[in-house]
């Protein structure tokens, strides 16, 4: 088996991932908290995954990419909403099947307006553009239900079997009997200032 990620250890002022190595056709879960503290904890770690922050105990043997939420101003959202076609266009390999697999649900075209679209359409959306230029990926399911969570993790995971890689940062222990490997944060609650500074804490200090 191939490495992709090998994390030796995370260690904060307010929490440490413990060691875990990521290989190819693996998806490791990585449950972070379900608390406040969860969006900022998530974007510290996906910056030292796919290598924007260096860590010296997490080595990178192949990059990886973040799967973004879909974002729009209210400007643009009243105005002249994004379709589907033109999130593909801007953000997914054309070329890859993956590109047109949001196209199997059938109310969905490419004229469908984004802001259209609920929880598991749009994350499903983000994936498969994510997918159809990587299959080494960091994602969430942030604003899907327990279903549609379910769904896209088995779709994540048979899409990278054959030589792909996944992390997913979960705030819920669901996918626990799923996952290749499953990694649970441990919290210094002590610690813990008030979410409000956990940010502003988490970077100067560590």
């Amino acid at each position: 088996m191939n490495i992709v990620l090998e994390n030796k250890g995370v260690k904060t002022d307010y929490f440490y991932v413990p060691p875990f190595v990521l290989g190819e056709g693996e998806v490791v879960v990585l449950f972070l908290s379900n608390g406040g503290y969860f969006y900022d904890t998530e974007m510290f770690l996906k910056d030292i995954f796919c290598d924007t922050t260096k860590r010296e105990n997490v080595i990178i043997h192949k990059k990886m990419t973040f799967v973004e939420h879909f974002k729009e101003s209210s400007f643009r959202r009243t105005f002249y909403p994004t379709t589907v076609g033109e999130y593909l266009r801007k953000n997914a390999n054309l070329n890859d099947p993956f590109s047109k697999k949001i196209y199997e649900i059938e109310w969905i075209t490419s004229k469908t307006k984004m802001n259209s679209l609920a929880g598991k359409p749009r994350r499903l959306l983000c994936l498969y553009a994510a997918l159809s230029k990587t299959k080494d990926i960091v994602f969430d399911l942030v604003g899907v239900d327990p279903k549609g969570s379910d769904f896209i993790f088995k779709m994540v995971k048979k899409a990278i079997e054959n030589g792909g890689s996944a992390i997913l940062l979960d705030s819920f222990p669901d996918m626990k009997e799923h996952a290749s490997k499953y990694i649970e944060v441990e919290w210094n609650k002590d610690m813990l200032p008030p979410v409000k500074e956990f940010k502003l804490n988490l970077n100067k200090n560590n």
